[in-house]
């Protein structure tokens, strides 16, 4: 096990130039945390862009935890920097050992509490923490978060697509047959998806989703509150063209497909199909039946079969 040293608390105040405090000045903030926190694992969102979206009660947990758990403890450093916050950080991503997670595991039993970021967003949205928190709520820990910022999230409600029902769906796979297959998966899902994407492959995963979705409505989010934020909206066949002749865009994009759209429905067809199953089968699977064919709601169909049977000479059945 990769021991973790408490004496080790890492200062990013620029009026400390990175110096360590002192062993009872971290005594005391531990001692005082343990007052504000409840001791265990909070998982807490910073932000994806704009420093002003660090909430109230995810600035106090970074204050008074004993730990910080950092994907990049130069990233998070400079956001405590900004909102001169003091604290012990210790690197945590993906490629962490074993030894250093059942390191933090021990810290928790022992009474400890520890915030767990990630460089931006919400921890294990596409970003690392999902082993800890699992490895914790085995340990019996007290397990929480403080929600904030996660740009698929901030994608989705800028799309203008429909956000009832929704899949987020992490990075396309880079190979050409790994991409269409993952596509493939999702075609006939009513739900509205969402990818985060490299700008180097943007253009072709544009291309790759309305091949393999069709030309559905959807949107391209970049540099999320930040500056130079954008959203371009439009169907997947012109912006995959778009895409094609333009240079890769700049920032971390976020794609945003809507969900299959609804053919209009011919009433006289469906009449026609619901009598001619009606002279053959029951009212009940007269309605699947037609229901299937169209994909019009089986509810509506029923309720038309019913109304059609009504109508038709028991003779001629």
């Amino acid at each position: 096990m990769v021991p973790i040293p408490d004496n080790s608390k890492s200062s990013v105040s620029p009026e400390t130039d990175g110096a360590h405090p002192s062993d009872a000045s971290a005594a005391s903030k531990r001692s005082s945390s343990s007052t504000q926190l409840r001791p265990g694992l909070y998982i807490v969102a910073t932000p994806i862009g704009n420093l002003g979206d660090l909430s109230d009660r995810a600035a106090a947990i970074l204050t008074t935890a004993d730990t910080i758990a950092c994907e990049d403890t130069r990233v998070t450093g400079k956001l405590l920097s900004a909102r001169g916050i003091k604290a012990r950080m210790i690197s945590y991503h993906d490629h962490s050992s074993e030894s250093v997670r059942q390191g933090i595991i021990e810290r928790l039993k022992k009474g400890e509490t520890v915030a767990l970021v990630s460089d931006a967003g919400t921890p294990l949205v596409s970003d690392p923490g999902y082993r800890l928190v699992t490895d914790a709520v085995d340990a019996g820990v007290y397990v929480t978060a403080a929600p904030g910022p996660a740009s698929p999230l901030v994608a989705l409600v800028l799309s203008g697509l429909p956000s009832d029902r929704f899949l987020f769906a992490g990075y396309l796979p880079a190979k050409d047959k790994g991409r269409r297959d993952t596509i493939a998966e999702f075609a006939t899902l009513r739900a509205t998806l969402i990818f985060l994407e490299s700008p180097r492959r943007l253009a072709g995963s544009l291309a790759a989703l309305a091949d393999g979705l069709g030309n559905r409505p959807a949107a391209i989010a970049r540099e999320l509150t930040k500056l130079y934020e954008e959203v371009i909206r439009g169907r997947l066949d012109d912006l995959a063209e778009t895409f094609r002749h333009e240079d890769a865009p700049k920032g971390e994009v976020v794609l945003v497909v809507g969900p299959p759209e609804e053919a209009p429905v011919d009433v006289d067809e469906i009449d026609a199909l619901l009598t001619y199953s009606l002279s053959r089968m029951s009212v009940r699977d007269t309605a699947a039946t037609v229901a299937a064919a169209t994909g019009a709601p089986r509810k509506e169909i029923y309720r038309r079969a019913l109304e059609l049977s009504r109508d038709i000479d028991p003779d001629e059945q």
